[in-house]
């Protein structure tokens, strides 16, 4: 596991340390192109334009955080 992920989890409240472990697996097994994914919801009406930038937002907040 590395190093910074699991001091972190020391340090998050055990609801947000089981998220983050949750995501963790998840990314692991994830296959695809995320933004192409999202791309095509957008485009077939599954998102709106607003929800669509909240999640653009909150990806580039995250994407230092998740790697």
């Amino acid at each position: 596991m590395n190093p910074i992920y699991q001091a972190m989890m020391n340090n998050v409240p055990s609801g947000n340390a089981n998220l983050l472990q949750r995501f963790q697996q998840f990314k692991q097994t994830f296959n695809g192109n995320p933004q192409q994914m999202v791309q095509q919801m957008l485009q077939s009406g599954r998102v709106s334009q607003e929800q669509y930038n909240s999640a653009v937002q909150m990806a580039k907040q995250l994407q230092g955080f998740l790697r």
